[in-house]
């Protein structure tokens, strides 16, 4: 487990997300696979997702999310001292994706991949914050992306009906006077193969083993960074959960006592898109004006590996 408080001002200044053209429906799915809409939603919360196109990679995707963050941020990528991109089906096995993502924006900056499967987003924040807190960098693009698509099994109804693909992206900067940042990082000692997938595909996943976790851990990682920072409800304005199934989220709300409109949702729409999911929720809770300047958000992560991980942080 890592905890780290930064009390340098660290805020993300712009968000952003792209999702692909091609709509998949549950009721498309359930042409091809022993499923139904109304087995799916009930279960998931899921109705539908977004699907690359063969040719879209990963780094397509997250240079369509990054160049909308800068944007809002007003930054161009000349002013990005690094890039960061979580993701688990990266272009190729090297270079990074990260490099891609640089070399399409057009930005001189170091980048580098990070792997941590749903909890990635939260994992590169942690990173990112910390290295804006050492006074190494001031201006960090961190993004979130996956193609799951193409390490699908399509004929498993199982794992077929859960994910999306899309990437969402913020961009990090050092703010003098901005609330401090915290991040709690941590993983199970056991369960790595209960969600798992070679490089080529296709995933394998213990879905009540992975269930049981996600709500096991979102009550413990709430519990854990609302009680280390003492922070109220009345502090947070939104809590934004990787989104892989409404089910775990509601079970975690109930559990605390927590009003679900505290929790930012959209897995309706999106599927679970892994390392992007998070920046994609944070991207449209900021569009609809769920959350503005100046407001604390609780971003937590949680998946493969087992593992997870919470920041809370300031809008900028």
């Amino acid at each position: 487990m890592q905890s780290a408080l930064n009390p340098n001002g660290v805020t993300i200044t712009g968000t952003g997300f792209y999702v692909p053209t091609s709509l998949l429906t549950n009721l498309d799915l359930a042409a091809s696979l022993d499923t139904s809409d109304e087995w799916i939603s009930q279960r998931t919360g899921i109705r539908q997702r977004y699907i690359a196109e063969t040719s879209t990679e990963t780094s397509d995707l997250a240079v369509m999310a990054a160049t909308d963050a800068l944007h809002r941020a007003q930054l161009s990528p000349e002013d990005v001292d690094l890039i960061v991109v979580a993701t688990s089906t990266p272009d190729y096995a090297f270079p990074s994706t990260a490099m891609l993502v640089k070399q399409k924006l057009g930005s001189r900056a170091p980048a580098f991949d990070l792997s941590a499967a749903c909890s990635g987003f939260v994992y590169a924040l942690s990173i990112s914050s910390d290295l804006i807190k050492s006074g190494a960098y001031h201006n960090v693009l961190v993004i979130g992306a996956d193609k799951f698509s193409k390490i699908m099994d399509w004929q498993d109804r199982n794992t077929a009906v859960l994910f999306g693909d899309g990437a969402g992206a913020v961009v990090l900067q050092s703010r003098p006077g901005a609330s401090s940042s915290f991040s709690l990082l941590g993983s199970e000692e056991r369960g790595a193969d209960t969600l798992i997938s070679p490089v080529t595909g296709p995933i394998t996943m213990h879905g009540r083993e992975v269930f049981k976790f996600g709500v096991r851990i979102l009550e413990s990682m709430l519990t854990k960074v609302m009680g280390e920072l003492e922070l109220s409800l009345e502090d947070i304005a939104l809590i934004i959960p990787h989104q892989a199934n409404v089910r775990i989220i509601e079970h975690a709300a109930d559990k605390m006592n927590i009003p679900m409109d505290k929790f930012f949702m959209n897995i309706e729409t999106y599927g679970n898109t892994s390392a992007a999911s998070i920046p994609i929720a944070l991207a449209e809770a900021v569009e609809q004006q769920r959350i503005q300047a100046g407001d604390i958000v609780v971003l937590a992560g949680f998946g493969a590996g087992l593992a997870w991980g919470v920041q809370v942080i300031q809008l900028g």
